[in-house]
């Protein structure tokens, strides 16, 4: 599939569920749970449907095993700091976020 049919279709043709050409935006900060870790989705933060296809969509155009997105930049930021060592040097721009 050329990167511009991937970029319009989000890596998916056919949304099972509804039969949607996109994924849906799931705005809900919780998912109802039958028992306790019965659904693969709990809280938002965690995880949700939305994300999980930004990520599927992400990993695939840029060619990678997975994908990241984040909540906001200061998440981000601590992520990818927390996989570093006290010592370990950094050289970035002057201009970051």
């Amino acid at each position: 599939m050329e990167f511009d049919t991937k970029l319009i279709h989000g890596g998916i043709s056919e949304y099972k569920a509804t039969g949607a050409v996109s994924v849906p935006i799931y705005m809900a900060s919780t998912f109802h749970q039958q028992k306790i870790g019965e659904n693969q989705y709990e809280y938002s933060r965690s995880g949700n449907p939305t994300r999980e296809a930004v990520e599927k969509l992400i990993a695939e155009l840029e060619g990678g095993t997975a994908g990241f997105a984040f909540a906001s930049g200061s998440a981000a930021i601590d992520t990818v700091f927390s996989m570093f060592s006290a010592g370990d040097h950094f050289v970035i721009g002057n201009d970051v976020y």
